[in-house]
């Protein structure tokens, strides 16, 4: 998920955060660079965003990307029509777990149905959008976060959940030494209000 986009969608306060984060951060004075023109790609469909996500869940990056290129034989556009009218076989079939499958469903039917208020997101605060976000079967904090990163673009997400960032911050800052959320909290403060930020360039530095 974290590499991969349909549409670009450049967030117009990477260059500024960059520059703040190399400023105050020993560390990020050191990971940005190497990453050299890089960015955050954003996603410009909110379902296929939470779809993948939910799809991502509890597997590897590459083993997330296998499966998604499954369900992409089965669900091309990756719409909620799309989901609905295939049924259960043919998701089952290109490798969801039945739970999977629920999740995806109920998640189809929610924005089939206009359950959601995917027209006001952009302008609820990330809080707001998380609450409404978790209220649907599958998607709980951390795939709220990831949606509010890779389709919103929100500046200041840090999912304290992430494995990926808790062992970059274990490796970049704790010399690999076991992170709490408290430790992750008292690094990320450093990095207010460009979390976002900072957790990409963290991620990178897993790659």
């Amino acid at each position: 998920m974290r590499n991969i986009a349909v549409t670009p969608k450049v967030p117009d306060y990477w260059d500024n955060a960059k520059i703040e984060l190399m400023k105050r951060d020993r560390i990020m004075r050191k990971l940005i660079p190497k990453f050299g023109d890089l960015y955050l790609i954003g996603r410009d469909d909110p379902f296929t965003t939470l779809t993948r996500s939910i799809i991502a869940q509890q597997l590897t990056g590459q083993a997330a990307d296998i499966l998604w290129q499954k369900f992409l034989t089965v669900c091309p556009k990756s719409t909620p029509a799309q989901v609905l009218r295939a049924g259960s076989e043919k998701l089952l079939g290109c490798g969801l777990s039945k739970r999977k499958l629920e999740y995806v469903v109920d998640l189809a039917e929610h924005f089939k149905g206009d359950r959601l208020h995917v027209d006001r997101w952009a302008s609820m605060t990330d809080d707001e959008v998380i609450l409404e976000l978790t209220q649907i079967r599958g998607i709980g904090r951390w795939t709220a976060e990831m949606f509010l990163i890779f389709n919103l673009l929100r500046p200041n997400i840090l999912p304290l959940d992430d494995q990926g960032l808790i062992r970059a911050t274990s490796i970049n800052y704790f010399s690999g030494e076991p992170v709490s959320r408290s430790e992750l909290r008292e690094v990320a403060a450093n990095w207010e209000p460009w979390r976002t930020v900072a957790t990409w360039y963290l991620w990178r530095s897993l790659d």
